[in-house]
This record gives C-alpha cells, structure tokens and sequence, in this order.
C-alpha cells in the first residue's frame, strides 16, 4: 500500500501515487487549460534524462520510464510500469534503519504501509512522475516564450562554469540552452570530465558525493508573486525541496550576498540606449519582494543543494530497533553514487510546476 502524495497550487493539482517498487508509480495533473495539447514525444525525451541505468555514474537498476498518458476526470493521468525491482535488498530496513534515510522516521510516522522496499514512497524514484507533470508544464511555459535550463554547478568543490561566475552572461545562457542534450549535464565539458572523475572515485571507495543545481529562467512575466506568503521564491522552493536529497535552495547569490557589502550586493537600475529598463547586476536573481521582476537582462536564478547519496556500500552503524542494541548495516541494492546527474531534469520540473501555476493565476484573474 502506497500514501497519495499531492501538491495543491492555486490552480494546478499534482497527486503522486506508487512506490520505488510497485507494480507501477504516476501522477495526475487538473488544471492544465483546455487549448493545452501534450507532445508526447518531447515529454519522452525529457523523461529519458532522468532514467536510470544509462551510464557509469547512474545506478545499475535500468528502467524505460515509458509513460502511458490518458486524460481523464478533466486532467492527465501519467503512469510508468516498474520493470526493474528487487525487493529483496531491502529486507530489514524497518528493524535496522539505513544512516540519514527515511527508514526510521517514515515509519514511526506511517508504519510499513509506505515505507516498502527501496525506500517506498520516499524514494527518488518518485521523482519520475512528478518529470511527467513537470514535463508537460515546461511544454506550456515554452509555447509562452519562456524557457528552464539547469546545470550541474558543481560536485564536491568541482565549480562549471556559472551565471555568477561568467562575466559574458549572453554566451553563458547560451551555452546553458545545450545542456539539455548532452550525457552529462554541464557547460564546461572539461568541467564535466572532472566531475564525471569524481563520481568515479566515490563509487570505486563504496561512497558518494554531493552537489549543486542551478537553473535559470529565461522570458517570464513580471509581477507574478507577491509579499511574505506568496512570495515566488517560497513558491518555488515548496516543491525543489519535495525533491528526495534537497537540502537547501538559494536565489541569486544567495548565501555569497551574506559575505559582502550592500553597496556590492545591491542591483541598481538604469535605462538603456533604447529606453528599456534594466538592472546592472542580478544578484537578487530576478525577483524582488517575492515578486518577478520581469526585466530582460535579470532572469530567474536559483540553485538546488543536493546531498551525498545517502545508500552507500561501506558498512556503517545503526540500531536494531527490536533488539534495542547497536549493530551495523551495509547497504545492499543498486543506488546512484552522485544523484546530481539525474536530478538535473528533475529541479527543471518542480519550477515549471510553479511557474505555471503562478502564471495561470495571472491569466484567470
């Protein structure tokens, strides 16, 4: 048995359901207009982003991701089939719970109906259907002129080239928009190699590395948010941090402006040859008061920490929760030794999912 997980927007529904090692996991989404038609082909090349088992920094369990979509009850259902489960890896994990899992908390809250095997209803597994309604959204913002692409940041204290970090921020978004279709999701494939070398050696040692996620949004609207409550940066954040291995989400510069002067921090404006009103820096990272600034040269910036995988093969310890004595526990099953690879598609879809229902309050006003 699986819990019914759902996010409730202003307009838009998102209701997850399944688990790692179900018979099969998926979403519905309401709210979509009715005009809204899916390209399920585009929607299929995202989600391979986020598929398992393609390449030696990803986990060895493979799985399709094919998403069988259906409209029904006035919104899409999305469901993928688990073809790829071994739940015998799993056997224990309630009596001796895995080190900065979900184990020991999800089932002193829910009991073993959720947490079934492979981290159940906690799983980054769970990821995928929210790529299916995260997917569509990003069909919607694009047919308005707005385009999401993420980046792998940095690995450890391995940096790719950034927003923050370039000079020449036309060439770098530039760059940014390619990202999409490369195996390894950076700007800076030398970068990339790196990073790659680093994932490698944390799975070589049976542990695992960390990292950063930064996404920019280009051509959104201004004047969608608003103060305290509904602010646009807690709106988005709501759902990046829904992301399993989420640890912090920052906008702009972010912690780095708690380093510097206000002078350096603050954005000043000025009008352009032509009249047009921009800002001189973007360290706020597009939004002000909580609210889109709208201006052409500051787009949305924000950026996902993401932990260590926490499922690694060194032995560690733990309790057994029967016997009311410490033990140790190695972990078995098939994990990612760095989630940041695949998590990149995954940090894109939980802001399309706020932006459009941030954008379809506009629109219904």
């Amino acid at each position: 048995m699986s819990r019914e997980l759902m996010w409730n927007g202003d307009n838009l529904t998102v209701r997850i359901y399944g688990q790692s090692h179900s018979e099969s996991i998926g979403v519905y989404v309401q709210g979509f207009p009715n005009s809204f038609n899916v390209d399920e082909d585009k929607l299929s090349s995202f989600m391979a982003r986020r598929a398992p088992g393609k390449n030696a920094w990803s986990t060895s369990r493979k799985e399709p991701d094919t998403v069988r979509l259906s409209y029904e009850d006035d919104g899409y259902h999305g469901v993928i089939y688990n073809t790829n489960t071994r739940p015998q890896d799993y056997e224990d994990l309630l009596r001796n719970p895995r080190p900065s899992h979900a184990d020991y908390t999800g089932n002193l809250k829910y009991g073993s109906s959720i947490m079934g095997s492979g981290g159940g209803s906690f799983s980054g597994r769970m990821t995928a259907p929210l790529c299916i309604a995260g997917g569509m959204a990003i069909q919607y913002l694009e047919s308005m002129g707005i385009t999401i692409n993420a980046h792998i940041r940095s690995i450890g204290s391995i940096q790719d080239d950034s927003y923050y970090s370039t000079s020449d921020k036309e060439a770098f978004l530039e760059s940014l928009k390619e990202v999409g279709g490369k195996e390894f999701p950076v700007v800076n494939d030398d970068k990339g190699n790196r990073m790659k070398e680093a994932i490698q050696e944390a799975f070589s040692r049976k542990d695992s590395v960390g990292g950063v996620i930064e996404c920019v949004v280009e051509g959104f609207p201004e004047c969608l948010g608003g103060p305290l409550f509904n602010g646009l940066e807690g709106k988005i954040a709501n759902i990046e941090m829904a992301i399993p291995g989420a640890k912090g989400v920052e906008f702009g510069l972010g912690f780095e402006s708690t380093r510097i002067w206000g002078s350096e921090n603050n954005d000043s404006f000025f009008y352009d040859e032509t009249g047009e009103l921009k800002l001189k820096t973007n360290n706020c990272g597009g939004i002000l008061g909580g609210i889109s600034a709208g201006i052409k040269n500051a787009p949305i910036v924000f950026a996902v920490g993401i932990k260590p995988t926490p499922s690694i093969g060194l032995e560690q310890d733990t309790v057994d929760t029967v016997s009311k004595k410490n033990t140790k526990i190695t972990v078995k099953g098939r994990h990612d030794p760095c989630i940041c690879p695949r998590a990149v598609p995954v940090v894109e879809a939980a802001c399309a999912i706020a932006l459009m229902d941030s954008i379809l309050c506009k629109e219904r006003e």
